[in-house]
């Protein structure tokens, strides 16, 4: 009798164990361009691999894709929405928005209509702010600023810090384009985001 009662106190533990670990597991998708899709080197050597390496519970994939804008990841959703299961959405576009002074207007809207689509499915949407060089002048990069800001709170998804804020100003950081992340900021990136991302997967 003992020995049956033991048994099965064993198997009720191995089935909490095993719904626990169902339960922390949950998938990533970043939807993001080249800060995001290792430019400039091995995609082993990015910041989303290196994030996979802190959260190996967890299903990271990375669409990201160089030279992305707001409307190219638009035009993608749907079709990676369909083709995973996702629980937590992280959107890192509007660079290429601003490098070429598209309207901070159509900005909104894509990236609204992009959170409204994983709303639909319930999915948490995480989004990085995105500034604009200065060159274009500070009227055009406080509309293109508040445009994140405006739609975290018509939304009430999360806004976070733009994390090449914490990158860019170290040359030893940076691509000699000026513009990009080297390998060596990769850890640092992933650093960064490590906190909201993996609160946003319910960790």
């Amino acid at each position: 009798m003992a020995l049956l009662i033991k048994k099965t106190l064993f198997i009720i533990g191995l089935l909490i164990a095993t719904t626990s670990v169902s339960a922390k597991a949950a998938t990533l998708l970043i939807l993001g361009d080249s800060l995001s899709a290792s430019y400039g080197m091995d995609e082993k050597d990015g910041w989303v691999e290196i994030l996979r390496s802190k959260m190996p519970s967890h299903t990271i994939i990375n669409a990201s894709v160089s030279g992305e804008t707001s409307a190219g990841g638009l035009r993608r959703l749907p079709a990676l929405l369909e083709q995973h299961a996702i629980d937590t959405l992280f959107i890192e576009l509007g660079g290429n928005d601003g490098l070429r002074a598209y309207s901070p207007q159509d900005l909104k809207q894509n990236l609204t209509k992009m959170i409204e689509l994983a709303q639909q499915k319930n999915i948490h949407v995480v989004i990085s702010q995105i500034h604009t060089p200065p060159n274009y002048g500070p009227r055009y990069a406080k509309k293109f600023a508040q445009v994140y800001h405006q739609i975290a709170a018509e939304t009430g998804i999360t806004l976070i810090p733009f994390f090449m804020e914490q990158i860019a100003p170290y040359p030893e950081l940076m691509l000699r384009d000026g513009i990009h992340p080297n390998k060596k900021a990769q850890p640092k990136i992933a650093e960064i985001l490590y906190p909201s991302l993996s609160q946003a997967l319910g960790r």
